[in-house]
């Protein structure tokens, strides 16, 4: 683990085993193309098979199923797919730094706040400034006759 400088842990992983688990698919991709479009596989599904990987711990892998829950399915499966490109070379590149970008992004543990007190001269300052702020508001009042 690594500290880094927004307040969150990192987790240290071996992306080159990670990515040789991964499993991929050529598809049709959908959308406008004209007579090539028909011919042509150029979307691509990357599958992942979160409990069977050698690549990360037990503890990884918990995290994983729990930051990701909304995007693996019930045989704990991360899919993920990609067309944005003509290419099926290009759309294996970008599905596969967005894998590794998600997988990155859910094994950060932020860092535990540390419980502060204000120091005595803030509080002070603070109350200092409400009771000016309380004598203008008297002063601008219309006088007492009585």
């Amino acid at each position: 683990m690594r500290l880094l400088t927004k307040g969150y842990l990192r987790i240290e992983m071996n992306k080159a085993l990670l990515v040789s688990e991964l499993q991929f698919k050529g598809i049709r991709s959908s959308g406008a193309g004209g007579q090539h479009v028909n011919k042509v596989s150029s979307k691509v599904e990357l599958s992942f098979e979160i409990n069977k990987t050698n690549a990360l711990t037990t503890f990884e892998k918990e995290r994983i199923l729990e930051k990701l829950s909304n995007k693996i399915n019930k045989e704990n499966v991360l899919i993920l797919q990609c067309d944005e490109s003509r290419s099926q070379h290009k759309n294996k590149d970008l599905v596969i730094k967005r894998f590794l970008k998600l997988i990155e992004n859910s094994l950060l543990i932020p860092k535990k706040r540390k419980v502060s007190k204000p120091k005595k001269s803030a509080i002070e300052k603070r109350l200092k400034s409400k009771k000016r702020a309380a004598l203008k508001k008297v002063n601008r009042r219309k006088p007492d006759l009585d």
